[in-house]
């Protein structure tokens, strides 16, 4: 293993290129493998055990949406890329997760990278790589784990919904990453009602002391999705301008609405992102202005009390003849004095709205 800035990267350096090596923590994660063969009259759902029971389905004059769940399954992947002529270079992608969005284009389909974002149980976000292959008539979709937000695109399939039983598999991949970019949206109005609740608190003045971790923790969150994001434009642009016969002209248009809402969402991280930087901003101007009250208090109270400590100061000498000192209202004279210019400087700040 490498260890670059901190971080831990299992690719060995030196390496054979095209050695499929899982880089992820999820050793122990079940082979998962799930299929959706269909046409526009029929279509057959399955559950498979292993990839050779989905061999059947490379030939057919149907449309096959093959699901792999489970990256750390090497040599069910390499079968599945040995069966469907997969560059061993793609394979070695699909297992490695720190891959950053991307699009290979080969002579017989298209290799798309993207990274698909979710909230886990303790509210934190989650980038998970999925890999897709799409040949002429299939869509082959690689995921780490269990879970994912494609339920929504096989209830379609399931009840004919839509367009995506009479449309060819490039439409299919299109559903696909269009279902992870509608997610993002979602990530996106989350982060904006973080933004928000950190406002009001830091305006309300209820500021805690883990307040700066919090902000600090959200711009890291902030960043994760826009590096799931920003390379994601070009590739859904390089699909759109694919001049190949595996993208239809009928389906770019659609592929041209995901880049619009790329560029929506990208417009908002941006914004999110300034907005961020602000927070902070805003939390040290209160946290600066907290303490110039307190200087400010500390200052007056030592302005009032300078020449008191003076006056005492100087009848606390020990001269044997000071001139006041024999006199029989000098004391109360003293006290007469100090009282004078302690209400007299009292008045004189609260004139100048220092108090």
């Amino acid at each position: 293993m490498s260890k670059i800035k901190g971080k831990i990267h299992n690719k060995k350096l030196g390496q054979i290129p095209g050695s499929i090596t899982y880089t992820g923590k999820k050793e122990s994660q079940k082979l998962f493998i799930e299929t959706f063969d269909y046409t526009k009259e029929k279509y057959i759902e399955k559950e498979l055990l292993t990839v050779k029971e989905s061999f059947e389905f490379k030939n057919t004059d149907s449309i096959t949406w093959i699901n792999l769940n489970g990256l750390n399954h090497v040599n069910e992947i390499e079968n599945l890329g040995e069966h469907y002529d997969i560059h061993p270079l793609v394979l070695e992608d699909i297992v490695n997760i720190s891959q950053r969005p991307k699009i290979d284009e080969y002579e017989d389909y298209l290799f798309v990278v993207l990274k698909m974002l979710y909230y886990d149980d303790n509210n934190k976000i989650v980038s998970e790589q999925v890999s897709f292959i799409l040949g002429k008539n299939y869509v082959l979709s690689f995921q780490e784990s269990d879970g994912d937000v494609f339920d929504e695109v096989r209830d379609r399939i399931r009840q004919a919904k839509g367009r995506v039983r009479t449309m060819n598999s490039d439409y299919l991949l299109y559903v696909l990453i269009d279902a992870i970019v509608d997610h993002y949206f979602s990530i996106i109005e989350i982060l904006g009602d973080k933004i928000e609740d950190f406002e009001t608190t830091i305006f309300s003045g209820k500021v805690n002391d883990d307040i700066s971790q919090d902000i600090q923790n959200l711009k890291r969150e902030i960043l994760k999705v826009r590096r799931a994001i920003f390379p994601l434009r070009e590739v859904v642009s390089r699909i759109e301008k694919h001049e190949g016969t595996l993208i239809l002209k009928k389906t770019k248009t659609y592929y041209r609405d995901i880049f619009d809402h790329l560029i929506q969402v990208s417009e908002n991280i941006d914004i999110y992102r300034e907005m961020i930087w602000s927070l902070m901003d805003m939390y040290m101007t209160t946290i600066s202005n907290k303490m110039n009250e307190v200087m400010k208090v500390l200052t007056i109270m030592a302005s009032i009390f300078i020449p008191l400590t003076f006056i005492a100061g100087i009848y606390g000498m020990n001269f044997e003849y000071i001139p006041e000192l024999q006199y029989k209202y000098s004391y109360f004279i003293l006290w007469g004095v100090m009282i004078v210019l302690f209400i007299g400087m009292l008045v004189y700040f609260k004139r100048k709205k220092w108090l």
